[in-house]
């Protein structure tokens, strides 16, 4: 994948991502918030004493790839935070594109779409419920620039907002579990639902077949 040529280490402090684990059907009931599931690729959005770095789930270094959501994270006012996220580029009709995420390298268009708060000036907010870290996050990046988004959770039913989902041609949803903390791996508490029809998921299948 050409986009994922260019890495270089994160270096010390970097943790793993908290993952969601596969399932056939969302969760339904009012222990669950459901976001869209964007094509495009994990991004946490790190910034400290250092500067700005945007770390991909595997470690590596890609903030010379997407300046200006660097540069929108170095103007939101905190000291210090870690924001986890998805980029995405989006096409004509709005929907994420991940060709165009991939074929092209300093992308202006690309936007993070912000979904967690595991730091904000110093507290490590890995262990405060979701709803307080969304809550937070929402704060954090209001009036933010275009290039640094929220992604909007839903408190609908599973199954509604993920009949949505298919329909607008997402890739799919992903569930949470309210009260649930943040962990590196693999967790329970994220249920990811991917719609068939997707081109991601199309993807995916072709390149088991290679």
């Amino acid at each position: 994948m050409v986009l994922l040529r260019e890495r270089r280490r994160a270096g010390p402090g970097f943790s793993e991502p908290c993952l969601p684990s596969p399932a056939k059907a969302p969760p339904s009931g009012p222990d669950w918030i459901h976001e869209i599931k964007h094509d495009g690729f994990r991004l946490l959005v790190r910034r400290d004493a250092a500067g700005v770095r945007l770390i991909t789930r595997n470690g590596h270094d890609f903030t010379s790839r997407f300046p200006f959501i660097a540069f929108a994270a170095g103007a939101v006012k905190a000291r210090s935070f870690v924001i986890d996220g998805e980029v995405i580029v989006p096409d004509d009709t709005g929907l994420a594109s991940f060709e165009l995420l991939r074929r092209q390298r300093a992308n202006a268009e690309a936007v993070h779409c912000a979904f967690d708060l595991l730091e904000l000036d110093g507290v490590d907010l890995r262990t405060s419920p979701i709803e307080t870290r969304k809550s937070r996050l929402a704060r954090l990046l209001r009036g933010a620039h275009e290039h640094l988004v929220v992604n909007a959770h839903y408190e609908a039913d599973g199954a509604i907002v993920y009949r949505q989902a298919c329909r607008l041609g997402c890739e799919g949803i992903v569930s949470k579990r309210r009260g649930s903390l943040y962990r590196s791996g693999r967790s329970p508490h994220w249920i990811k639902v991917k719609n068939p029809d997707a081109p991601a998921v199309r993807r995916e299948a072709e390149e088991e077949w290679r």
